[in-house]
C-alpha cells in the first residue's frame, strides 16, 4: 500500500532521464514530450544554459531567507519588467502563490471585494484560487467557498454588465488552458479593458501558463488591448525549477510595503539562477520568432485533422496549441502515450499540446505523424 495520498490518481509511467524534447521512462521507452511538465520546461528539459547556471549556484549558496538581499532578484526582476508597462516584481514558488499573492495586494490596494472571474477558468488550488477559479469540479466537498468572487460568462458581452463601482478587479486569462485552451477574442479584450478603465477597477493577468514566451510573445497580454495592473507567473519561469512572481504595474509598491506580504523560499538564489537563466534563452527575440513559427506550423499540420466528425477545432496560441474532439479524449491520450507521444487534456474533448519552445520542424513532424498513426487506426477500428 502506497504512503501517499491519492490525489493524482493512478499514474502509467516514472521518467527516468530527460533530455529536449525526449524523455525515457523506467522500462527503457522513449517518448516525445509535448507536455512539458504541464507547459513548465519551456526550454525543454535540462537546457545546457540553465543547468549551467543552476550547477553553478549550488557550488556557492541555495538559501538565505528574505531577511537578506538576494542580487538574483533584481536581475530577474528587471528582465521581467523591460519594455513594459510593469515596474515591479514579488518572488513565490508556484503559480497559486502568486495569485494568493495578487488577491492581497488587490483587496489591499482597491479596499473593494468584488472581483469578476471567468467561467472554466484555473487559478489554483489554494481556498481563495478556488473560489477563483469558474470550474465546479476543483471544488466539490470543500464547502463554501471564499466569497465575493463573480463568474462572469468569457469572451461574451455579457461579461461587461458584471463590472461596477464595487468591483475591484477583473481577473482573467488570455487564453484558458484548463478551460479547453480558449483564447479570448481582441475586439472582447479592448471592451473590458475599456469597462475596467471607466469604473477604475483594476485588471489581474494570470499568464502562469501563457507567460514567459508560450504563446509567441513574453507575454500573451502583449498580443491584445489589455494593460493589467497585475500579472501573475510561474510554471515556465525556472525551466522546471520552482518559481513564481508577482509582477506589478506602478503604485503596487505603495501598498505591498515591507511586512504585507512574503515566503521563506521564494526568489532563493536557487530559483533564481534557473529563473534568469530561462529568460536569457527566451526573451530573445529569435527565440519568439521561433515560438511564432514553430506554432504556426504546428497548428497547420493539426489542422489536417479537423474532418467536423473526429475532430472539429484547432485552437490556442504560439506553442499552447489544442486538438478539439467529438468525444472524450482520455482514451485517446493514453494511445498517443503508448505510441510514443506525450500529451495532456484540457478539459474532457481537447487534447493539449505544450511543447517545448524550443521544438525543431522535425519534432513537430514526428509528433504529427503518431498522432496520424494513432487517429488512423482509431478510425479503422
Amino acid at each position: 500500500m502506497s504512503a501517499l495520498l491519492p490525489t493524482y490518481g493512478q499514474r502509467a509511467i516514472e521518467i527516468k532521464q530527460a533530455d529536449g524534447s525526449y524523455v525515457t521512462d523506467t522500462t527503457g521507452k522513449r517518448y516525445l514530450d509535448f507536455v512539458m511538465g504541464i507547459a513548465v520546461c519551456n526550454t525543454g528539459h535540462r537546457h545546457p544554459a540553465v543547468l549551467e547556471k543552476i550547477e553553478a549556484q549550488l557550488g556557492n549558496v541555495w538559501h538565505t531567507s528574505n531577511l537578506y538581499a538576494i542580487s538574483g532578484q533584481e536581475r530577474v526582476a528587471e528582465k521581467l519588467v523591460a519594455g513594459t508597462h510593469l515596474t515591479r516584481a514579488f518572488f513565490c514558488n508556484s503559480g497559486t502563490e502568486a495569485n494568493e499573492a495578487a488577491f492581497k495586494l488587490i483587496r489591499k490596494w482597491t479596499g473593494k471585494k468584488k472581483i469578476v472571474s471567468f467561467t472554466k477558468s484555473f487559478h489554483g488550488r489554494t481556498f481563495a484560487m478556488l473560489g477563483a477559479t469558474g470550474q465546479d469540479k476543483v471544488k466539490a466537498g470543500f464547502g463554501p467557498m471564499v466569497p465575493d468572487f463573480v463568474h462572469a460568462p468569457f469572451n461574451d458581452s455579457a461579461a461587461l454588465d458584471f463590472i461596477d463601482d464595487e468591483t475591484a478587479a477583473v481577473w482573467l486569462e488570455v487564453v484558458q488552458g484548463e478551460g479547453g485552451v480558449v483564447v479570448g477574442d481582441v475586439a472582447w479584450f479592448a471592451a473590458l479593458q475599456a469597462k475596467a478603465n471607466e469604473h477604475g477597477v483594476k485588471v489581474v493577468i494570470d499568464e502562469v501558463q501563457t507567460g514567459i514566451a508560450r504563446t509567441g510573445t513574453r507575454y500573451a497580454f502583449e498580443q491584445t488591448p489589455l494593460k493589467p495592473d497585475v500579472v501573475t507567473l510561474a510554471k515556465g519561469l525556472g525551466s522546471g525549477f520552482p518559481v513564481g512572481a508577482l509582477v506589478t504595474a506602478p503604485g503596487a509598491e505603495a501598498v505591498f510595503e515591507a511586512g504585507s506580504h512574503g515566503s521563506t523560499f521564494g526568489g532563493n538564489p536557487l530559483a533564481m539562477a534557473a529563473a534568469e537563466a530561462t529568460l536569457d534563452v527566451l526573451f530573445e527575440d529569435a527565440a519568439l520568432a521561433h515560438v511564432q513559427a514553430m506554432g504556426a506550423y504546428f497548428k497547420s499540420g493539426l489542422e489536417r485533422f479537423v474532418d467536423g466528425d473526429t475532430f472539429i477545432d484547432v485552437c490556442g496560441l504560439g506553442l499552447m496549441l489544442g486538438l478539439v474532439a467529438t468525444k472524450p479524449v482520455a482514451d485517446l491520450i493514453n494511445r498517443l502515450r503508448d505510441a510514443g507521444l506525450l500529451v495532456v487534456a484540457a478539459g474532457p474533448d481537447v487534447i493539449r499540446f505544450l511543447p517545448s519552445l524550443l521544438v525543431s520542424q522535425q519534432e513537430i513532424d514526428e509528433a504529427l505523424a503518431i498522432i496520424e498513426q494513432v487517429v488512423t487506426k482509431e478510425l479503422v477500428q
